[in-house]
């Protein structure tokens, strides 16, 4: 159908999950389970690095980061999901589906950036440790983490500008939630340059982190097969480990839901059910496997509790 591209109040429709009737309430208090479970676990992690002043290393608070991001995306799918699934409403306004696919593109992005960050500091904690406390100062850390932030929203913005200022003659929304490959759908106009620039951002940030990842990993690998203390190799590889499970996890959702849009045979309900995953799984699991395998947020999680109980 034909919309007035000025009209940026006109709605949008949605590819929402065909639930039956039966299934809309479970549906809808999973999902809010699911969603509290995200916002609890993430601001444990949260409170736990900004209140343990023996946790303000250059490690935890780029762990701190994590959380942040993690509960942009969560917060940019759920309130909205929730809604079309208890009201049945496949309807969100232009400039709401703008700022979901904004914060959503945003979280992804960041997730990537942070990990490779993260491993940059375990490199350089564990291959350099000599040098680790003169090259990780809160200077040199507060650089990385407000160039993270700075290169993300850059990023995201220039993609949005391109898509946003094109005129519109769609209203079909193929997803369950918007994103900007549904926004460029919506345009009738030449996108080439939009996606061009699109696949040029996703190969540019995959092909860095995967591939600083990959090298860093080699050089801590190397590092502990060489390293004859057993406690040293054991706490690098326990504090690796949680930073590659989290990577390994947001990896695997994102392949799924990109290939799965592009393997025809796929039934739409299973696109949409991996489509969400990548905003489900990653803001899920990293605050529990940060706070359950990494020991020192581990043991100062239950002191955060026993003075919030004390104060009340």
């Amino acid at each position: 159908p034909m919309d007035n591209s000025s009209d940026v109040t006109s709605l949008l429709s949605l590819e929402s999950f065909n639930i039956p009737p039966g299934w809309v309430y479970p549906a809808f208090i999973l999902g809010m389970l699911c969603y509290g479970i995200i916002l609890f676990c993430n601001l444990v992690i949260l409170l736990t690095i900004a209140m343990e002043k023996r946790l303000h290393k250059p490690m935890y608070l780029l762990v701190f980061n994590l959380p942040i991001n993690d509960l942009m995306g969560a917060t940019a799918l759920f309130p909205q999901l929730m809604k079309e699934i208890l009201l049945d409403s496949r309807s969100i306004s232009y400039p709401s589906c703008i700022s979901q696919a904004f914060f959503i593109h945003m979280y992804a992005a960041g997730s990537l950036l942070i990990l490779t960050a993260m491993a940059y500091d375990r490199y350089l904690a564990i291959c350099c440790p000599l040098r680790y406390r003169a090259i990780m100062t809160n200077a040199y850390l507060l650089k990385i983490i407000i160039l993270i932030w700075i290169l993300n929203t850059t990023m995201i913005v220039v993609l949005f500008v391109m898509v946003l200022w094109l005129p519109r003659c769609r209203s079909l929304i193929s997803n369950t939630y918007c994103d900007n490959p549904s926004l460029v759908r919506l345009v009738c106009a030449d996108t080439s340059s939009s996606n061009i620039y699109g696949l040029f951002i996703t190969f540019f940030m995959q092909a860095v982190s995967v591939s600083a990842v990959i090298y860093t990993y080699l050089q801590i690998l190397f590092t502990c097969l060489n390293n004859k203390q057993s406690d040293a190799k054991s706490k690098a590889i326990q504090t690796c480990g949680t930073h590659l499970v989290s990577f390994i996890i947001l990896e695997v959702t994102g392949v799924l839901a990109i290939v799965s849009y592009r393997i025809e045979r796929f039934s739409p309900q299973v696109k949409k059910i991996l489509s969400v995953f990548v905003l489900i799984f990653p803001p899920t699991l990293n605050p529990i496997i940060y706070g359950l395998r990494t020991k020192e947020i581990r043991s100062k999680i239950p002191l955060i509790f026993s003075r919030k109980v004390f104060l009340i």
